[in-house]
């Protein structure tokens, strides 16, 4: 009775081993992680502490930006080793960045984006900064570096203000040149619709007389100043932003390709009004950001454009900023 007893264990227990084998073979085979792809990413901004002020990087989106025919008076094969160093090659997608300054009792925001101007690739600005934890109706002042698309496209929607209660601040150079008519007809032709694009942007707020230009390199707020800085257009303006020891240069449209025009800073673009006054700007940004070591907000390089200037010989490094999962100074 015990022999059959055992027999009849054994054999059971040969049918379990049998079973597991087989289930685990089935089990294998099964893709647990197979999904469609999502090919999207997260909410674009990226938040950091500048002493007592609180900076937010916000993405409008990215476009691809066709640097060999953008770029000037830089040679195909410069520009093609300059990108491979990077690892890139054209055309490259373009960040458009803007930064969101909390001084504590003011919401200030330095460029819109593009808005809806540069098409689907763009106007991701409001959706982003309602993300980020804020509401256009909060913010307080927009200040612009410069009237192009991609830079004021963001203030308007629809032909109405996108920040209701926000005071607009670009240089009075800046506004004088594109908001007057008799400059359109004296421009490249590719500029022809920039001009339109300004004129629209700006007007809800010009009715509602929330568009303040201003004079010269001035404090505009308690910790932050206008710094001039022509040449990309004529009233081309960076923002430096400082609380306490610490300080950011908001610098517009200094650099739209890091990978070029930190290798040489001559390159310019056929977007410079003044390609000379341009690259007087920029030499004059890129050598104070890295002797004064300068936290740079940059509108065209890679989300979320923050970081460090260094230089290196005759050319300038980007150095990204450090990422910080919780934001303190």
């Amino acid at each position: 009775m015990k022999s059959i007893q055992r027999s009849a264990t054994l054999h059971a227990a040969a049918c379990c081993v049998l079973l597991l084998s087989v289930v685990t073979s089935l089990w294998s085979g099964v893709a647990f992680g197979a999904a469609p792809q999502v090919r999207t990413q997260g909410p674009g901004f990226y938040r950091i502490m500048l002493g007592g002020f609180e900076v937010t990087a916000l993405l409008d989106g990215t476009h691809p930006f066709p640097i060999d025919t953008v770029i000037e008076d830089v040679p195909k094969a410069e520009i093609a080793r300059d990108l491979d160093r990077d690892f890139l090659q054209a055309p490259v997608q373009g960040s458009i960045n803007a930064f969101l300054i909390n001084t504590g009792s003011k919401l200030i925001l330095a460029d819109s984006g593009a808005g809806v101007l540069y098409g689907d690739c763009c106007g991701k600005l409001l959706a982003n900064l309602r993300a980020a934890g804020y509401r256009p109706e909060q913010i307080d002042e927009v200040l612009l570096t410069h009237l192009h698309k991609d830079h004021v496209g963001g203030i308007a929607t629809s032909g109405a203000m996108a920040f209701p209660h926000a005071v607009v601040r670009v240089s009075q150079t800046e506004a004088d040149y594109w908001l007057n008519p008799a400059n359109k007809s004296k421009a490249p032709a590719f500029l022809s619709t920039f001009f339109d694009a300004a004129s629209a942007s700006v007007a809800p707020y010009i009715a509602a007389g929330r568009f303040k230009p201003f004079q010269g390199d001035v404090e505009l707020d308690p910790g932050i100043r206008a710094v001039a800085l022509d040449g990309h257009t004529p009233g081309h303006t960076g923002y430096l932003v400082q609380s306490g020891a610490h300080r950011l240069l908001v610098w517009g449209d200094i650099v739209h390709v890091a990978a070029i025009q930190l290798q040489n800073p001559t390159a310019s673009v056929e977007y410079d009004t003044d390609a000379a006054a341009a690259q007087r700007s920029r030499r004059s940004a890129l050598e104070l950001a890295a002797r004064e070591r300068y936290l740079i907000g940059a509108a065209h390089i890679a989300f979320p454009g923050l970081g460090h200037i260094r230089q290196n010989g005759n050319t300038y490094d980007w150095v990204p900023v450090n990422y910080e999962a919780a934001p303190a100074q």
